[in-house]
Order: structure tokens, then sequence, then C-alpha cells
């Protein structure tokens, strides 16, 4: 008889758990230099007591590509170091104690091409839930040219906006309907025609119109077309009306979207709560049948504005650049909304740059580079005023949409003089800007010398001018910058 000798062994000496630190697992290299094709991202981490930065990072930068909490067999059925995202990169945060900026490169083939959806489930999928991770932010995103040219961009973009409209040197005026809802079909398209007729190029549904059963959207669609037409009759210039579509399919969406190109509409509306794959194909509808696409942000600061946890509202400007949409709200600085300048200011480069610079004082930690793509005509509304107008020409520019909804159906003359009062406001400050004024220092008087001839905007300037909305912004770049001695 054959005896066999056995020898037990601890299940632990026989199996190892293989639950390594992500650090070890290849996803912290700190001598990486990225590739230019690489999708680079930067993270505001706050890592849990007891987590280093670094092994922080590779946490993130595993979980957001290739790794699980445990070793698995099948990572040796890859090209396993080619998938993984690196972490090559971390910096503390100067002035905040226990938050660091984890700098991660991805290979390009981790995405799929022109798709917003597989992009960001790949960035923002499970991570932001992790355990070892306190809070974490989204910060900034480098697109490489080779995943831009994927995208088929904004629909139409600025140059042949203008073009579209024939308006050029000047920023554009609009105004979202007051109240928003509540009212019939008839009364929203006179509001419509008042504001169009006083002076302003757009009027606007505002996010959360839809098809109620106050007043349904075939209804709101007809009397504002209405409005708009007589309007454009009675002016001699184009004008437009957002015609928000934004619906509960995607079949209902192209039925409304459909129906405003046949009345004639310059331009559709979309809220950002569709989804990215909604929006890009409202895009794709958009440039098919030569009609504008503005993006209302609806929902974005659920998840950009805090400055610890969420996702900054720049990335979401390039993900919407991408993306296809013509418009997108974007801050004001000077409104009632979420906007330090700086900030700000970075979210318009990114939407209009052809080339944008990284700058810490904006909050952009990368270059980027749209290889032609057409910009964006970013949106500024919320709490704006006629009396505000030097101001906002000077942080925002001239290709900008600026829409003052209560500050013109406000006016205590009436809305098409509310309407009057914002378009000599601004051709005044444009007249000044084009003689090579200080503009900005001499707003005010430019402004009271242009009211002695215009009664709705004197009487604009009495109501309004010291409204100001002076808190403090939550998302505020790191960096300021600093004089440089003479």
């Amino acid at each position: 008889m054959l005896r066999v000798m056995t020898t037990e062994l601890s299940t632990e000496k026989r199996w190892n758990a293989g639950v390594l630190p992500y650090a070890e697992m290849g996803y912290w290299q700190p001598d990486y230099v990225p590739k230019d094709t690489d999708v680079l991202c930067a993270f505001r981490i706050t890592p849990q007591e007891g987590v280093s930065p670094e092994e922080a990072g590779a946490a993130v930068a595993g979980e957001s590509s290739t790794a699980t909490w445990t070793v698995v067999w099948t990572d040796r059925l890859t090209t396993f170091e080619h998938y993984q995202a690196k972490c090559y990169r971390v910096d503390e945060v100067s002035g905040t104690p226990g938050q660091y900026i984890a700098r991660i490169a991805y290979d390009l083939d981790l995405f799929e091409e022109g798709s917003i959806a597989n992009l960001t489930s790949s960035i923002i999928g499970n991570v932001f839930g992790f355990k070892p991770l306190k809070a974490l932010r989204l910060e900034d995103m480098r697109i490489p040219v080779a995943y831009v040219k994927t995208f088929q961009g904004p629909a139409h973009g600025i140059v042949m906006e203008r073009e579209h409209l024939n308006k050029y040197g000047r920023p554009l005026l609009g105004a979202t309907v007051k109240p928003k809802l509540g009212l019939s079909a008839r009364n929203y398209g006179r509001v419509v025609y008042e504001a169009l007729r006083g002076g302003l190029d757009f009027t606007k549904d505002d996010e959360n119109i839809g098809s109620q059963p106050f007043m349904r959207w075939r209804d709101r669609f007809l009397f504002c077309m209405e409005a708009v037409n007589r309007a454009q009759a009675a002016s001699g210039e184009i004008k437009g009306h957002y015609l928000n579509v934004t619906a509960g399919t995607m079949e209902e969406m192209y039925e409304r979207a459909e129906f405003a190109k046949e009345l004639g509409s310059v331009v559709v509306m979309i809220d950002l709560t569709i989804g990215y794959t909604a929006i890009q194909s409202m895009a794709r509808w958009a440039r098919a049948n030569g009609v504008l696409l503005h993006l209302h942000r609806a929902g974005h600061s659920t998840y950009t504005r805090q400055k610890s946890h969420g996702v900054s509202f720049r990335v979401i400007s390039k993900w919407m650049r991408l993306a296809g949409v013509d418009h997108i709200h974007a801050g004001t600085v000077v409104g009632k909304l979420e906007g330090d300048p700086n900030t700000t200011a970075g979210f318009y480069d990114t939407l209009r740059l052809n080339r944008v610079p990284a700058d810490p004082v904006k909050g952009l930690f990368f270059e980027q580079e749209w290889a032609s793509m057409p910009g964006v005509m970013p949106v500024a509304s919320g709490g704006i005023h006629a009396g505000q107008m030097h101001q906002l020409l000077h942080h925002l520019g001239e290709d900008v949409i600026l829409q003052f909804g209560g500050g013109t159906i406000g006016h205590p003359m009436g809305i098409a003089a509310g309407a009057e009062a914002n378009r000599v406001a601004l051709e005044a400050m444009i007249k000044a800007r084009n003689e090579g004024r200080d503009f900005y220092r001499e707003g005010p008087d430019i402004l009271a010398r242009a009211a002695a001839h215009c009664r709705p905007l004197e009487m604009a300037l009495s109501t309004w001018g010291d409204i100001t909305f002076t808190y403090e912004s939550t998302d505020t770049p790191d960096v300021v910058a600093t004089p440089t001695p003479a």
C-alpha cells in the first residue's frame, strides 16, 4: 500500500491575496513623459488620512483606466502597460493643506472616436466614489489634436453665426422671457415681439419650459415665430428666439426641431440635462439643417461649482465644444450667478480661441490646440443690466451674447423700452471703444451722456444703476498673479 505524505501549508502562505498598492501596480510613473497623442487630466485630490498623495493619484489613474481592487489573471492577456493610465506628477495646492493636483496621462487607444459619452464614462466613471479619496475634482483636460479631429465640433461656430445673422462688430443682445413659467402662448409671444422690436437680437425660452399644461410646445412655437417675423419686418434685422426642443425622447426632440425649422427659426435650444449623446445628436441635426444650436447649461452647478469635488466648468466647455453646440451659457463676472473674473476668462478662452495657452491664473493647466475647430459663442446671463455695459464689454469682449432678462422685461416703461435701453447702452459703449477711449474707466460717464438723449436708458440707469451682486466666488484659481517689480 502506497502512503502519500502531505505537508500542510497555511492558506496565507499558499495563496497571495493579490492586493497591491496602485503605485506598485504601475499607475504611478513620475518619469513618464506624456505623448502628444495622450489625453491629459488634472485632478484635484483630497486623500483620506494615511493615504499618500502619490498613491491617491495612482488610484485615480488605475480606477479610471484598467485597474480593479485585486490582481487578475486576464491582465496577462493584454499589452497591459499600454492601456494603463499613468499618474506622472503630483503637486500640493499652495495654501490648501491636504489637497493636491495629480496629472494623469491616458493613451488615446482608451477612447472611442467622436464619443463624449465614452470619454466621460472613462474619466469620471466610478472613480469619484472611491473610498481612499475624501474628494475629487476634474480641473482641466488636454484633448490631443488627434482626438479633437474625430469630433464634428460646433454646428456653425462664431464666424458662420455672424454671417447667418449679418451682425458684426458688437456683442449680440438677448433676453429670457419672464416669468419663465405660467404665461399663455399668446402672452409669451407678446413678450418676444416687444423685446425684439425694441432692439434685441434674440429672445429665449428658459431651461424649464417644455410642453406644460399652461402652454404646449407647438402653440408656443407658433406664437413666438409670429412675433419673430413681425419684429424682423418692423426692424429690417434678422431676429431669433431660442425655441427649447428639450423633451423626454430623441424622437420628440427631432419632431420639435423639425417644426421650428419649418416655421423659419434660425435657432433651437437644448438643455445640458439631456445628456452627452443627445447633445451630439442634436448638433449633427443642427449642422445638417442649417439651424444654430443654443445650449443652456441647466444643472451644471450641481457638479461644477464646488472647488474640492466635481468637474470644473472649463472641462464642460471643452466637452461641449467637441460635442458641437454653437452657444453655451458661460458666466458674467458681474451678474447674480457664480463667476470669478479670472476663472470666467478661462472659460471664454476655452470656448473662443483656436489655441488656448496654459495659464494658471485663469485655471488653465494645459495648452489646448483646437486645430481650427469653430469657436462657441459664450452667453452671459443672470442679473445683468444696462448700467454694467462697460464692465461686460471689458470682461467678456465682443464675441458674446449678453442676455438681460429682468433687465429688459422689468423696465418701468415696458419691455420694448428695456430692449431699447440695452441697445443704446451697447452701441454707445462700442462707439467709445472704437474711438480709442478708456471705456471701462469712463463707462458711467459714457452711459450718462447716452442717457441724456434716450429716456429708456435714463430710466434703466436710475432704476438699476446701483444694483450689484458682490458675493465671493467659490470657484477661484489657486494661482494669483503678482505684480512684477519695476
